[in-house]
């Protein structure tokens, strides 16, 4: 096992937000503490701020906001400069300030502040007790942006009181009449204040004044507070970037995504407007405005749908045809128990390479041939594979019926039925796990989908509490060595390529995501976490939710042992790594059989400076595992660690010489 990440948590006390003069916006700055020192914080900006994008700082210290989104200090641009930011702050003496910048913006309806990027190193930046910069050299001393040393580290936030709309175009979504069928199309989307106030005009003459057929100039008054990005996953750059004046083409086989950021999703509709370009038109002749419609905001009550729209014409204003948008809505986790302190949303020692990854714990039980195997997603399962030197154990992780985090991989069980006049076993009934509370999931007798379909059952040590299926997801945080990584692969129902779901779920994703996300983030301590999740939408909830656990795209890859899924996101290799860069996720963890296929894939990857976990039936086998690790695979998950891995079972009470080698790396 390797030790990683964490120091202890300390925690912080809230200061208020204070503006660049250092005054509070939110309440009366306390007094100044006698031998506070006047320090001038001045930083250098390559990255190109957007409206309402500001510089700010933060740092462990009241002044500097204790690491607290919302009492960050904002800063200003220096005279005559158009990229140098400064500050000029007290801070306490004799304490060393660690501070970080960040781009952010404030909501100015309710003053919440949003994070839009922030410094993610290791180590913030340090103004030692001792030795600090004179008056001359802190004027003369610049720093730049997300740059320490050469180390470039500048990340995405996470959402603190703001929601993400996410728009999704693909599988040729358009519909149009014929003679415009085969023109290329350009997509924007426009969001729109819909709060109706005493200076504001009525709503229908807020959606007249914006349908004109020109750029689209018209209307800007009622644009919302909104940062709006788009990405198309057909572009090998894969990156967010700002949507331009006419939008973002969607070519045939496309995969386009718009993310919408807004403070106040209630009150916001959105524009899309569909441009093209004339079969006559001259070079440099902007394309013109053919259809729009809007999409208001019950349109979205759900976190995730499918929206099919009419395209009206933007000059005859009738019915040009049909789109189709898939949404998806991530909402933040209140109450927030992140900071600005530290983050490992993308953090990796290169010294992790070939970490042994322990599949469901000790393996899949029920496809094993043999008796000498341990019930899968147990906590006796997990504990198994630590003390055979597993660096980190992968398991399911999914809710029952009353919320409640368990560790279970499929999304059906089976439950014994009794006949009324005898207490003998007459038959099982297949039943929804999400169907079943945490206390019938426990006390009723129930059997995997195996037993329950081979009408055998395979395992009769129910007795014994490790060995009982169903743990909870708290008491694997607790009970497990705290020096072992888990990778806890959030499972969630998808729609398949023939139009049919893996499982009818019933939850609204946000509320199953923050569920997990709270047992996480309250019970985790030290522990390295990493997330993964085959469903690309529920990769970017995790990720947007919180900035202090890595998430992995998990892909099926082009392969026939299992049927593909209607992302495609999902389905090869490249357009997860596209994916996971778009998203900034920490990388994929990709299907054996593919990578084996062709291993250059595994370059796609790491030449992104993605990371690389896999998963499969291939990896159980010593010979297939040690090539996987020559390729350079950051983590292998195999079954049956105390039969294909190399290291030394660990004796009781202590550590082998192996594990204690290992353990030193981290």
């Amino acid at each position: 096992m390797q030790r990683w990440w964490f120091l202890d948590e300390k925690d912080g006390s809230a200061s208020s937000l204070t503006s660049a003069a250092g005054t509070s916006t939110k309440k009366s700055k306390p007094a100044k503490p006698a031998g506070d020192r006047r320090h001038k914080f001045r930083v250098l900006v390559t990255y190109e701020l957007l409206k309402d994008e500001t510089i700010a700082v933060t740092g462990n210290c009241e002044a500097l906001g204790n690491w607290e989104p919302e009492h960050c200090v904002q800063m200003q641009l220096e005279d005559g400069s158009s990229n140098i930011w400064y500050l000029e702050i007290d801070l306490p003496q004799n304490v060393a300030v660690t501070y970080r910048y960040l781009i952010c913006s404030m909501d100015p309806t309710s003053e919440n502040v949003h994070v839009r990027r922030f410094e993610t190193h290791i180590t913030p930046r340090t103004i030692p007790i001792d030795g600090a910069p004179s008056q001359a050299d802190q004027e003369s001393k610049i720093d730049t942006l997300g740059d320490i040393d050469g180390s470039i580290k500048l990340d995405r936030g996470w959402l603190t009181s703001e929601t993400i709309i996410q728009f999704k175009f693909f599988d040729n979504p358009f519909s149009v009449k014929e003679r415009i069928k085969n023109r290329l199309l350009y997509v924007k989307i426009t969001p729109m204040n819909l709060r109706i106030n005493a200076e504001s005009q009525s709503l229908s003459t807020l959606l007249d004044e914006s349908l004109s057929s020109d750029t689209r100039e018209n209307g800007t008054d009622h644009q919302a507070y909104a940062f709006t990005e788009v990405v198309s996953m057909g572009n090998p750059k894969a990156t967010f970037e700002q949507q331009s004046q006419f939008g973002c083409p969607y070519h045939p086989e496309d995969f386009l995504v718009f993310n919408v950021t807004v403070a106040e999703p209630e009150n916001v509709a959105y524009l899309v407007d569909l441009y093209t370009y004339s079969s006559r038109s001259k070079e440099d002749e902007p394309p013109y405005h053919l259809g729009y419609h809007y999409i208001l905001p019950n349109f979205l009550k759900k976190s995730e749908g499918i929206l099919e729209l009419p395209v009206t014409c933007a000059s005859k204003h009738r019915p040009l045809g049909m789109m189709r948008i898939e949404y998806l809505k991530v909402t933040p986790l209140l109450p927030s128990r992140c900071t600005l302190e530290r983050s490992y949303i993308r953090y990796w020692n290169k010294r992790w390479t070939g970490l042994d990854v322990g599949h469901r714990g000790s393996g899949t039980s029920f496809k094993a041939s043999d008796g000498n195997v341990i019930r899968e997603n147990t906590i006796a399962s997990l504990k198994n594979a630590v003390a055979h030197g597993a660096d980190m154990v992968e398991f399911d992780v999914q809710l029952s019926k009353d919320l409640v985090p368990v560790i279970y991989h499929d999304f059906d069980i089976y439950v014994s039925l009794k006949r009324k006049t005898t207490l003998e076993i007459n038959d099982m009934l297949e039943l929804p796990m999400r169907e079943l509370t945490l206390e019938q999931l426990k006390n009723l007798k129930v059997y995997h989908v195996v037993e329950g379909r081979n009408r055998e059952a395979r395992f009769f040590d129910e007795d014994l509490d490790e060995h009982q299926p169903f743990p909870q997801l708290a008491d694997a945080l607790e009970l497990i060595d705290p020096h072992c990584g888990f990778n806890i692969e959030i499972k969630w129902s998808q729609k398949l390529k023939d139009g049919s779901m893996e499982s009818d779920l019933n939850f609204d994703s946000n509320l199953y995501v923050d569920c997990i996300l709270k047992v996480v983030l309250e019970k985790a301590g030290n522990r390295r976490i990493v997330f993964s999740c085959f469903d690309a939408d529920i990769c970017t909830m995790l990720r947007l939710k919180q900035n202090l656990y890595p998430v992995m795209f998990l892909t099926l890859g082009v392969t026939s042992k299992y049927p593909s899924y209607h992302d495609p996101r999902c389905n090869s290799i490249e357009m997860a790594v596209r994916n996971s860069c778009a998203t900034e996720l920490l990388g994929i963890v990709a299907h054996t059989e593919d990578l084996l296929r062709d291993q250059t894939q595994v370059n796609l990857a790491t030449e992104k400076g993605l990371i690389v976990f896999c998963w499969g039936d291939d990896n159980n086998c010593k010979d297939t595992i040690k090539h996987l690790k020559s390729l350079g695979i950051h983590a292998i998950i195999y079954d049956k660690m105390d039969i294909y891995s190399d290291k030394t079972v660990k004796v009781e009470g202590g550590n082998t010489a192996s594990s204690q080698q290992s353990c030193s790396r981290g």
